[in-house]
């Protein structure tokens, strides 16, 4: 059943764009600490949303370490 945990993840996103994602992360962390937690260029050089954004779109691996961060920062599960 490990697919339908996977499926039941992506649902919690529907409706966010990554654009929403890291404005939010970045609002909320700032980019040294996301640079911290998901250690990519884009983050910790010269950030900035579009860079980010142009980068995350063609990384998956990338991006996906940026959703699982903004499910944990700014969307925690099991709160009311």
């Amino acid at each position: 059943m490990d697919k339908n945990d996977k499926s039941t993840k992506r649902l919690s996103l529907e409706g966010i764009t990554l654009e929403m994602m890291v404005t939010q992360l970045a609002e909320r962390m700032g980019w040294e600490a996301m640079g911290a937690v998901v250690p990519i260029r884009c983050f910790t050089h010269d950030p900035g949303i579009k860079s980010s954004l142009k980068f995350l779109r063609k990384t998956p691996w990338a991006r996906q370490k940026v959703e699982e961060l903004y499910s944990e920062q700014v969307r925690p599960s099991g709160s009311n």
